[in-house]
């Protein structure tokens, strides 16, 4: 059995990108990019474009590896996560620390590229995003601070294309929020008995499955409120409407998917459906922008 020390530099990069599920990146990043194509008319030059995707993959690297350095400890409880690289033994806490702060370093050097406005304010994004994974320790409300994480993708976006601030982004963030945080109550529970054993704070557990279930779908028609919202406050056209339409229909099927007394298609109502959401976002979102 080949130890942690035997594992190349290489190696080490790819389970550690297993560990913090790289390829989940697409789920923010389309609403960034979205974003960035409002905020620039179609026209973001490929450099912006580029480095806004370096600012999301190294944002998201940063904040999952430091997720898993933080609760390492829960991780080791958890029959469901007890098979996780770092808690295998696969990598180290140090090797992931490394990551972790490699990327921090990387994001705000990417900030720095933009404009003095995202670079002043790239250390708040970073405290969000790394702050996130310490609130199950003192409030309920871990699934709305995940939600805030992913939110600010895209007026951190419409920043580092235009340095200024605009409603629009803002409105889109809050409709991201509030997906994320839907989606987010779906797939805690699956953690439901543990978390509530082991005395670790969310709304699943604050609430109990069911009520869980009915919030997500609260927070799911708010998402969708938000995204119409910041369509007419931008008078987006036919496209952008449609898209949001589309999305309403995922999002209904994602929650046709799960009950409180079934949850074994949590997977396809988390990953799959979720991928469509964001995805379609883009797509209609590029559709409005063109044509």
């Amino acid at each position: 059995m080949t130890t942690i020390a035997q594992k190349g530099v290489f190696q080490k990069l790819l389970i550690t990108l297993d560990m913090i599920k790289f390829q989940h990146s697409l789920f923010a990043m389309p609403f960034a990019l979205a974003s960035l194509f409002y905020a620039t008319q179609g026209k973001p030059g490929w450099k912006t474009f580029l480095l806004i995707i370096l600012a999301m993959v190294t944002a998201r690297n940063a904040a999952m590896s430091f997720n898993r350095i933080a609760d390492f400890t829960i991780d080791q409880k958890n029959p469901r996560t007890q098979n996780w690289p770092l808690v295998r033994g696969d990598l180290s806490r140090p090797f992931a620390m490394g990551f972790c702060i490699m990327n921090c370093g990387l994001f705000l050097f990417t900030a720095f590229l933009f404009n003095k406005m995202a670079f002043v304010l790239s250390p708040v994004a970073l405290i969000i995003l790394l702050g996130y994974s310490l609130t199950k320790r003192f409030t309920n409300f871990t699934q709305i601070f995940l939600g805030l994480a992913l939110g600010i993708s895209p007026l951190g976006a419409w920043i580092a294309a235009t340095s200024s601030f605009h409603l629009f982004p803002v409105f889109l963030g809050l409709g991201v929020l509030f997906w994320v945080a839907g989606f987010d109550l779906i797939y805690s529970t699956q953690d439901y008995d543990f978390d509530k054993t082991k005395g670790i704070k969310n709304l699943v557990v604050r609430l109990g499955i069911p009520k869980a279930l009915i919030l997500s779908k609260i927070f799911h028609i708010i998402c969708l409120g938000f995204f119409m919202i910041a369509g007419i406050s931008q008078n987006l056209g036919l496209w952008y409407f449609f898209g949001i339409f589309l999305i309403g229909t995922f999002l209904i099927f994602e929650h046709s998917l799960v009950k409180s007394n079934d949850l074994s298609k949590i997977n396809k109502a988390f990953f799959t459906m979720n991928g469509y959401v964001s995805l379609s976002f883009l797509a209609f979102s590029l559709l409005d922008i063109y044509f």
